[in-house]
């Protein structure tokens, strides 16, 4: 178990596996490139930090903050989230398939072109929220609230319009068939 304070510092090119890291302190920490596999963070806080290109791979995140942290093109394959915060997030591209977001609280949080394929985004609350251009194919959206949500570009295809709060919800064109189509109606041009 390893209890460190990294805040300010560049961990950039550092490699972890099976690491318990306990209140690490992640604040303003510039990374990039750097790989974490198999390794848990238990109340850790990633406050204002940047991460580009960085791995963490099969990682379990309890009770961390993720204030004001930036992610880009970075790989969260396998990964879970437990009891985290996410004000103010901000993902850009990546790979998060096989996450564990449930009942993540994404109110405040900016995805844009992140790939979620087959995540665990029930229960995820993303009101007011963005997550545009995701690849959420074959994703577990029961009982999201994606109420006034900016969705356009995302995948739906595997959103079952009845078990999720889609109310007020900004959808493109494309998406609108999609969802009409989920519900089982017949849409016809003439």
């Amino acid at each position: 178990m390893a209890k460190t304070d990294w805040e300010g510092q560049d961990i950039s090119g550092q490699t972890h596996t099976g690491v318990k890291f306990t209140d690490l302190d992640c604040t303003e920490v510039v990374n990039r490139g750097a790989v974490f596999t198999d390794c848990t963070f238990q109340r850790a806080t990633f406050n204002c930090s940047v991460h580009t290109d960085a791995a963490f791979v099969n990682c379990t995140f309890n009770g961390c903050s993720f204030f004001d942290a930036r992610f880009t093109e970075c790989k969260f394959v396998g990964s879970n989230f437990v009891r985290c915060t996410f004000d103010l997030l901000q993902i850009t591209g990546g790979n998060w398939s096989h996450v564990g977001l449930s009942g993540a609280d994404l109110t405040r949080a900016i995805v844009r072109g992140a790939r979620l394929r087959e995540a665990d985004v029930s229960r995820v609350r993303a009101q007011d929220g963005s997550i545009r251009d995701a690849d959420l194919s074959g994703a577990d959206f029961d009982g999201a609230d994606f109420t006034d949500c900016d969705l356009r570009g995302s995948d739906l295809s595997s959103l079952d319009p009845a078990r999720v709060r889609l109310k007020g919800a900004i959808i493109d064109m494309q998406q609108a068939l999609s969802l009409v189509q989920a519900m089982g109606l017949d849409v016809r041009a003439d």
